[in-house]
């Protein structure tokens, strides 16, 4: 079955990096459009960027020039690459599959399989 395990979330200052992975498996990850997502309590989840299965990308423009999405269809991985933290930052991050195969969205709804999310911390 499908399965997305993120990893790579800690505790760090801000200023600091952070690169995040998204293991998939139980499906072809070259076909499909991936997006990472963040999500704080009591806040609704925002998309961060996404990246088709072709290799365009979108960011919010909340991590414009700060943030890089990208991905290892041979390893099987989606990564996102995160410099210049900001307390803002703080957040659950999840890694989502689209529901469709080579279909480019940034639609939460069109999203059919998240993993559990990785903490990310930005403080002083």
């Amino acid at each position: 079955q499908v399965q997305l395990v993120e990893s790579g979330g800690g505790f760090v200052q801000p200023g600091g990096s952070l690169r995040l992975s998204c293991a998939a498996s139980g499906f072809t990850l070259r076909s499909y459009c991936m997006s990472w997502y963040r999500q704080v309590p009591g806040k609704e989840r925002e998309l961060v960027a996404a990246i088709s299965a072709g290799g365009t990308r979108f960011y919010a423009d909340s991590v414009k020039g700060r943030f890089t999405v990208s991905r290892d269809n041979a390893d099987n991985t989606v990564y996102l690459e995160m410099n210049s933290l900001k307390p803002e930052d703080t957040a659950v991050y999840h890694c989502a599959k689209a529901r469709l195969s080579y279909t480019f969205t940034v639609t939460i709804g069109q999203y059919d399989y998240w993993g559990q999310g990785t903490h990310v911390t930005v403080s002083s």
